[in-house]
């Protein structure tokens, strides 16, 4: 009997080509999530996003998601009905959306949100899930919560709107959460707060973490174990403390272009890309 709270083996997504038939954004990617914090890396267009959404459910229309295995907790995603699907999102599975400008609804106030997501998966009165959301809002070091909580999305910074999304995602208490870029519109202080709030609900509430990100510095830091991948494959899985004896090429070029204090580096380091690494 499995104890992985997530397990992804040979999971594909593709999308009709223009010239006819399926080009696949995603190949074969497979692995598996404890509660932990997983890194999921690569640059724009490798598939890391596309991989969070099919977990979630959040295929683009027109999109086709097969794999071998995507279990959740047990579950199998690929039977369960829509409607299970959608009592899952946002109640067992959360995910953060990169820009919270375009996540939060502009004509609903932060806190009334908060509530409603809240009461889709909580049978709590009105009075009760206020009173959550605000707690929520605390939680992810917010000073002025019943401020914040009356105020529209485009009344906040990127910084609190990132913030506030996150208490939105957690609201429920998910299992597992999904983080897409969560930090990469946020300046460096309040990034490593929200890195923190993150690590501290893994620890407190046992949470598993999906955490994608282009940054393989903060990735290193940050997860526990690390995902690679390159033109929708996963070229390398490695613990993140050992990321700098990775052995594959393509993560080597990316630390390689890492800047490095007091090194004078002319020129610059480029990615001298392999054509096997598609295959």
């Amino acid at each position: 009997m499995s104890h992985a709270l997530l397990e992804v083996e040979n999971l594909r997504v593709a999308y009709p080509a223009r010239e006819g038939g399926h080009s696949e954004v995603v190949r074969g990617v497979s692995f598996t999530l404890g509660r932990e914090r997983l890194g999921i890396v690569g640059e724009s267009g490798s598939g890391k996003s596309q991989t969070g959404r099919a977990i979630m459910g959040l295929t683009a229309p027109g999109g086709r998601v097969t794999a071998d295995t995507l279990r959740f907790a047990g579950m199998d995603l690929q039977t369960i009905t829509p409607r299970e699907r959608r009592s899952l999102r946002g109640g067992r599975i959360a995910m953060i959306l990169q820009d919270p400008k375009f996540s939060l609804n502009p004509v609903m106030t932060i806190g009334a949100q908060i509530v409603e997501t809240l009461r889709a998966h909580r049978k709590v009165s009105q009075r009760v899930a206020r009173e959550r959301a605000l707690e929520a809002l605390a939680t992810v070091q917010i000073d002025d919560p019943e401020r914040v909580y009356a105020l529209h999305a485009h009344e906040v910074s990127g910084g609190m709107g990132q913030r506030a999304m996150i208490a939105m995602m957690l609201i429920a208490e998910p299992e597992l959460l999904i983080a897409d870029e969560p930090t990469s519109a946020l300046d460096v202080t309040v990034q490593l707060q929200v890195l923190a709030i993150l690590d501290k609900l893994v620890a407190e509430r046992g949470m598993g973490l999906v955490f994608i990100s282009h940054d393989l510095r903060l990735v290193s830091s940050f997860c526990d174990r690390v995902l690679v991948m390159y033109a929708g494959r996963v070229v390398e899985a490695i613990a993140a403390s050992e990321l700098h004896n990775a052995q594959h090429a393509y993560t080597q070029g990316l630390l390689n272009c890492l800047p490095q204090l007091g090194a004078a580096r002319h020129p610059l380091p480029t990615l001298a890309r392999q054509p096997e690494w598609a295959l």
